[in-house]
């Protein structure tokens, strides 16, 4: 969407003039840093956010904070086709944590002299497209990136790319001409970065003091001060953490969909060891649903109509809200299954141990009757018998039969309690096996 201002009121103290280009590309990173490890402050110190930083303070322990930023001198920084005729004057590389470690690589050039927009769409391809083959010096950056921040596995791009435009000089005054035409044709072939566009950016006309148009990858901001555009770039960077969030998640619920499936166990720790790690992977998803996206699409942050416009419009092109959606009830349907296996061992567990007691109960009850022989057999030996003889010991084996007779029972009653109590543990095998695969449905017959 594309806010225009008319000069005067408030939209005049942010509107402004750039004379230098200046194009600001997001790239997520796979993997995470500790958010705790050393910082370079907060971004509200590091960078201008002007009337915008009152609302960024009381929000600091949402945003993500840098920990990594460095100038670098325009001859260091090297893409696979050079910059495409245009004069690198500047560039600076910062990496950004959110509070729960997912990291986001920004690349913040600015270009002299006149900025041709077809050398700008293929300039913003290459950083796109061939952002694997981008180097530091003669190193890939990303192997640079790595070992200054002392990353535990190595640093990779990840899906999602973003660019930011803010054209200065002749570009600008070309945007912001009276000629529509031409300002049609130069914003397509920036923000579609080159290649054909079947329709318009989302975009509304500017009456020559601002214009925002965006597409996916690509958005320009003409016209805007420099803490504008710092807002914007925080809105553009909190929709490129989400969506990078949003895509793990999805990732990390179909892994854990396929571990509850995969499952086998046989002992009660077993299960219940799985059913843990299960319910603490789904833990985490709801936390990177909730820390990692919820608190990023929203107007919280800069509660302001031009970044609310921009973040609205901005969400919408990316279906942030709809791959919310349906993540929030995967993730939910996943809680469910795995609360139903808890149940389930639950309930197995219990008639186990009804089992085992009932044969134990028995088992007490059949010794109780099987106690009378040895109790008559104390008897005998303990009357003034003439078939007991004193001068025998009641070891003797005179008295085998009766021996016999008073403990066979008892030793058989005990190889019996035995056998059946590891059968009734083992009865209905074991208590967790995987999953049987859901068989594919026949589509319906028909057109």
């Amino acid at each position: 969407m594309i806010t225009g201002t008319t000069a005067g009121g408030t939209a005049e103290l942010d509107s402004g003039t750039r004379q230098l280009t200046r194009v600001l590309v997001l790239f997520s990173l796979s993997g995470r840093l500790d958010p705790r490890g050393p910082s370079l402050g907060s971004l509200v110190d590091r960078f201008d956010f002007g009337r915008f930083a009152l609302h960024l303070k009381s929000s600091g322990a949402v945003l993500p904070v840098p920990v990594l930023v460095q100038d670098v001198t325009p001859g260091e920084l090297g893409l696979p086709h050079g910059h495409r005729g245009l004069a690198l004057a500047s560039a600076e590389l910062a990496v950004l944590v959110t509070p729960r470690g997912d990291i986001t690589l920004i690349l913040d050039c600015a270009f002299a002299g006149r900025t041709a927009p077809d050398a700008l769409a293929a300039w913003l391809a290459d950083t796109c497209f061939d952002r694997d083959l981008i180097t530091l010096g003669d190193r890939p950056l990303l192997d640079v990136l790595s070992r200054r921040l002392a990353a535990r596995e190595p640093l990779a791009f990840g899906q999602n790319v973003h660019q930011l435009v803010f054209p200065g000089g002749e570009l600008r005054e070309e945007l912001l001409g009276v000629d529509a035409a031409r300002q049609s044709v130069v914003l397509n072939q920036i923000v579609y970065r080159g290649r054909t566009a079947t329709s318009e950016p989302p975009h509304l006309r500017a009456h020559g003091a601002t214009l925002s148009a965006h597409g996916r990858g690509v958005s320009v901001h003409v016209g805007w001060a420099e803490h504008v555009e710092n807002g914007l770039i925080l809105v553009a960077i909190g929709m490129v953490s989400a969506l990078a969030v949003l895509q793990r998640t999805r990732l990390a619920a179909f892994e854990t969909m396929r571990a509850n499936e995969q499952a086998s166990a046989s002992s009660p720790y077993e299960i219940r060891s799985l059913i843990s790690q299960l319910s603490a992977g789904v833990n985490e998803l709801q936390l990177d649903l909730a820390f990692g996206v919820e608190a990023y699409v929203d107007s919280l942050l800069i509660p302001e109509m031009v970044m609310e416009a921009f973040q609205s419009s901005l969400r919408d092109a990316l279906g942030i809200r709809e791959s919310l959606d349906n993540s929030a009830r995967m993730v939910e349907r996943l809680t469910s299954v795995i609360s139903a296996r808890s149940a389930a061992l639950d309930a197995e567990l219990s008639e186990r141990d009804d089992r085992r007691d009932r044969t134990v109960s028995v088992l007490v009850a059949v010794a109780t009757l099987i106690a009378l022989p040895p109790t008559l057999l104390l008897a005998f030996f303990g009357a003034n018998a003439t078939t007991v003889n004193p001068h025998r010991s009641v070891f003797d084996a005179r008295y085998l039969p009766a021996y016999l007779l008073a403990w066979v029972p008892f030793l058989v009653l005990a190889v019996i309690g035995y056998v059946r109590i590891i059968r009734t543990g083992r009865r209905s095998g074991p208590l967790l096996t995987p999953a049987a695969p859901v068989p594919a449905q026949r589509p319906p017959s028909g057109g």
